[in-house]
């Protein structure tokens, strides 16, 4: 048995109350994380834990245990760590949270990340909303617009570049939305992240403009929310990450292209600058670069001199629409970064 790792899980268990959540969390099954906490208390000879159908709870032998358990583990870690500066590796696990989206994008790219620091170790976790960074420990995490909690240290890597877009299917039913304030008279699917999410922020010659929007669908999942826009569902505000393609291929089409959607800050956020390890900062690097090395993603950068395939990938010259779809891409994208106000995240450093 692996002590220090079914310390871990017991743990977490005690502060979550769920094999199942547990398990998710650490991409195991429920069944490998029980049998984690079931050799725990067999080492020691007590039950730790009650299990019921609707909860797990700890135990009296398992309450005492947990100050000594808790000890150890961060006696370990700080081990890890210390041995990790004395050689000049990153060493250990970094628990990083982000959106959809990012996270889908990062994972493709974590390889070399790994390949180049061979004792680090990350688990990725997805979100579309906020998150406790120390009750759910985690080391850092990308947020999407302002961040407000002075508590945080927050670092400003790039910006977003969404779209508007629609299928061809439900233009068909309803006249193409020629203005931002056009969007009142249609169904708009609201993406819910942040709470008043049915408010969608436009740039245009003569400044920024808001809309309220309103229609019969909302979802917290980007991914869900692309679906129902290809559906013919409605009208939706979505990254470039996630409908780039479908633009490309014709599947969506971009809406108001004059009047681009408003760009927001991406945000690197963790708990404390203090005695930051090895494996976060390095961890932090590998997200500077990687959302710089993206044109449309580069915070005020200028995306007049690349081509359709370096922002779209390779798939644009395989779709019948490729060409006139990607023209409309990068005329939006380049409108969006040269005349967007990207809004200043705080506690920036």
């Amino acid at each position: 048995m692996d002590l220090i790792a079914a310390l871990r899980a017991f743990l977490r268990v005690g502060q979550v109350g769920s094999f199942s959540a547990v398990a998710m969390e650490r991409g195991l099954t429920q069944p490998a994380i029980s049998r984690q906490v079931s050799a725990l208390e067999e080492h020691f000879g007590t039950r730790l834990v009650q299990r019921s159908t609707h909860a797990v709870t700890l135990t009296e032998e398992g309450r005492q245990l947990v100050p000594a358990a808790q000890q150890l583990v961060d006696s370990a870690d700080a081990l890890m760590e210390t041995t990790g500066r004395r050689r000049g590796k990153a060493v250990g696990c970094v628990r990083l949270s982000v959106p959809a989206p990012l996270g889908l994008y990062f994972s493709k790219r974590l390889g070399a990340l790994l390949d180049k620091h061979d004792e680090l170790s990350i688990d990725l976790i997805i979100h579309d909303g906020p998150r406790d960074l120390i009750g759910d420990e985690i080391d850092l995490q990308v947020c999407v617009g302002n961040v407000n909690d002075s508590a945080l240290i927050s670092r400003r890597i790039g910006a977003t570049t969404p779209f508007l877009v629609a299928a061809p299917s439900y233009l068909k039913r309803r006249a193409a939305p020629e203005t931002p304030a056009d969007l009142q008279k249609h169904d708009c699917i609201d993406y819910r992240r942040w709470g008043q999410d049915n408010v969608w922020w436009f740039t245009s010659p003569e400044g920024t403009v808001s809309v309220s929007v309103r229609g019969r669908f909302r979802a917290n999942d980007s991914e869900a929310v692309r679906l129902a826009a290809l559906n013919g569902h409605g009208i939706a505000l979505l990254s470039h990450l996630v409908v780039a393609d479908d633009i490309s291929a014709g599947r969506l089409r971009v809406l108001i292209p004059e009047c681009p959607p408003m760009r927001f800050p991406l945000t690197i956020v963790y708990p404390s600058r203090r005695n930051l390890p090895p494996r976060v900062r390095v961890v932090i690097d590998f997200l500077n670069e990687t959302i710089r090395a993206n044109p449309a993603m580069k915070d005020g950068g200028d995306v007049r001199a690349i081509s359709s395939s370096e922002l779209l990938g390779p798939k644009l010259d395989k779709h019948p629409a490729s060409a006139a779809s990607s023209c409309l891409l990068i005329q939006s994208v380049r409108d969006d970064i040269s005349r967007s106000t990207i809004p200043a995240s705080s506690h920036v450093d």
